[in-house]
């Protein structure tokens, strides 16, 4: 039986990642990027999907947690003779001769080690090791050698244990006692890391918690946003700066539902909200790589933008479907690549312009190129607005006119205005008579999904945190906060503009309950919280819980009017209480450089 959803905790160098499951089965592993085909991926397809299991042969209870601030995971299993522990994590470390005090400029292991410990008394465990190809279509080719299992799936197994073919997979049998330790590898070049075990270990170890000692933010909530912040970075593609919206592709929103979709990319929709968040929490270094990744994504496609790119800021995403496979529990079908990114969305025009002036407004300067760049999207955005499309949920319907791309217009042009001048300010006024018009439900004073409709949209709860000007009668909050985790977060966003903090907070720790038990989120949940749905982890929630926690601790120190404005001006406020403004962006201008002054040698990857 597949675990939930919920049931995994996450594992990655800053290229890949891996998926490991309460039982200590890894059912997901990308290496080398998180795009890449997957050499496990039994989440998809429990037969068919090949995994690295290591479970006791008899009953046991688990336990688990990341070693403190760290993407290494300890799962501890307790049988009634006795107990062993596994470490899991994907070696990351600075490239060698890098600054100091850099953390963006990173070389990976690509590689997964298991490290498993005896503790008390003795535990009888039985390993599998099972890779694929080509996303499961065919089982990989094993061939035993003296350094372990060699195969064609682009990674091979060295371990302290004997192992044994069996078919299409490897097989083991190992007693542990107290003290005794064995180690597993799995990678690329497994051998140069079963080498050097213990190293990697303790320069990933390393890494981790020095990155996390540079988070700004200390207010009552920084455990959970300091563990967002960690799952940020992970999925985070090191040698562009891009932040890939989720781990994996296919997971539902539905059990047994066909809206599985391939995450594995990065939403320009994000930017603003990701620049805001970096620079709450001090991190100026990844601040610039992402910016410097916008802007290489953009020119990918040029003139038109997409709403996502590929992790390498590749424009051309193809999608297909995978009918070989199961799915999720039964959830079909499996897709690769995502359509979407052909999409006409009026929004990521202004999501682009926003995320400039957010960064003039704190001291970036941009080349006469790019501020003609930014003048020309502005121009689509004015030329464009009153034209209908899919909207931020990528409906793939005909298009409407959705009141939040409008919104998200507004607020560009807003920010155009304040960029070049009176230019578009028409135009800008043009939309906002529009929204109130023809987006606001005339009984319930709300803002809607769309002119046409009726319905409402949670992404409206926005509004406020964009500047858009509302009367009492638009309060911006549509019905209920719903499944959509980052929703939920939305709506604490704006009851604080609303001053109503009491309800806020509230709120917001009552999405947090909804993390597993290492504190991660995915896209959605069941309506009773009881179960995680949708690619996992998913950067958007983890960003929008950040941005909350930073938002609350605003509103307490400065009150609601602080929170009445652009990304720009809160940030402003944000920067100022963290690292200090110009501190911060002197860092920023360094881009290998972020956060305090402390570093170790011991944090080079060789």
């Amino acid at each position: 039986m597949i675990p939930k959803i919920g049931d995994y905790a996450v594992i990655g160098d800053c290229h890949g990642a891996a998926l490991v499951a309460l039982d200590g089965s890894i059912d997901w592993c990308a290496i080398g990027r998180f795009d890449a085909d997957p050499i496990f991926c039994r989440i998809l397809d429990e037969h068919r999907g090949g995994c690295l299991t290591t479970q006791p042969d008899s009953s046991f209870k688990t336990s688990r947690q990341y070693a403190g601030p760290t993407n290494v995971l300890q799962t501890t299993f307790t049988t009634p003779t006795g107990s062993v522990q596994l470490t899991d994590a994907m070696p990351v470390g600075r490239e060698s001769g890098s600054g100091v005090h850099d953390y963006v400029h990173l070389l990976a292991g690509h590689a997964l080690i298991r490290m498993i410990e005896g503790i008390d008394g003795h535990v009888d465990l039985d390993l599998t090791f099972r890779p694929v190809v080509d996303f499961a279509r065919s089982a990989a080719r094993l061939e035993l050698h003296d350094d372990g299992v060699h195969t064609n799936a682009g990674a091979d197994l060295r371990s302290t244990i004997a192992f044994t073919l069996d078919g299409d997979r490897a097989r083991a049998h190992v007693t542990v006692r107290k003290g005794e330790r064995h180690v597993i590898v799995v990678g690329r070049y497994a051998g140069k890391a079963f080498d050097r075990v213990d190293e990697l270990l303790r320069v990933t170890r390393a890494f981790w918690s020095e990155w996390s000692d540079y988070c700004r933010y200390d207010g009552p909530y920084r455990d959970r946003v300091l563990r967002s912040a960690l799952t940020l970075k992970l999925l985070t593609y090191a040698p562009t700066g891009a932040i890939a919206a989720a781990a994996t592709t296919s997971l539902p929103e539905e059990i047994g539902g066909v809206r599985n979709w391939d995450y594995r990319y990065c939403w320009l929709r994000d930017a603003s909200f990701t620049l805001y968040a970096l620079a709450a929490l001090g991190y100026s270094g990844e601040a610039r790589r992402f910016m410097d990744y916008t802007q290489l994504a953009c020119r990918a496609s040029y003139p038109r933008i997409q709403i996502m790119y590929g992790v390498g800021a590749e424009a051309r995403l193809d999608e297909r479907e995978l009918d070989h496979l199961a799915g999720y529990r039964g959830s079909r079908p499996i897709r690769v690549g995502n359509a979407a990114f052909e999409q006409d969305q009026l929004d990521v025009y202004g999501e682009v312009v926003d995320w400039a002036y957010l960064q003039m407004s704190l001291g970036q300067r941009f080349s006469r190129s790019s501020r003609e760049f930014f003048r020309y999207l502005a121009e689509q955005i004015a030329s464009n607005w009153e034209k209908p499309d899919q909207g931020i949920w990528e409906m793939r319907t005909p298009g409407r006119n959705h009141v939040f791309g409008k919104i998200v217009a507004w607020a560009a042009l807003d920010r155009a205005t304040k960029m070049f001048g009176r230019r578009f300010r028409k135009e800008r006024d043009e939309i906002h008579d529009a929204i109130l018009r023809c987006g606001v439900d005339r009984q319930s004073g709300a803002l809607k999904d769309c002119f046409e409709t009726e319905g409402a949209d949670a992404a409206v709860l926005l509004a406020p945190m964009l500047g858009f000007p509302l009367d009492d009668r638009e309060d911006g909050l549509p019905g209920k906060d719903g499944a959509f985790l980052a929703c939920s977060f939305w709506l604490a966003d704006a009851l604080l503009v609303l001053d109503r903090g009491d309800e806020a907070r509230e709120v917001f720790e009552a999405t947090l309950r909804c993390a597993n038990d290492v504190g991660l989120f995915s896209e959605q949940t069941t309506l009773d919280a009881a179960e995680l749905l949708g690619n996992f982890p998913q950067a958007l929630t983890h960003l929008s819980l950040i941005n909350s926690a930073v938002n609350l601790e605003l509103y307490a120190t400065r009150g609601a009017n602080a929170l009445r404005g652009s990304h720009a001006e809160r940030a402003r406020y944000t920067v100022e209480a963290t690292a200090g403004l110009r501190a911060w962006w002197a860092a920023f201008r360094k881009s290998h450089r972020v956060g305090r002054l402390r570093s170790s040698r011991e944090s080079v990857l060789q």
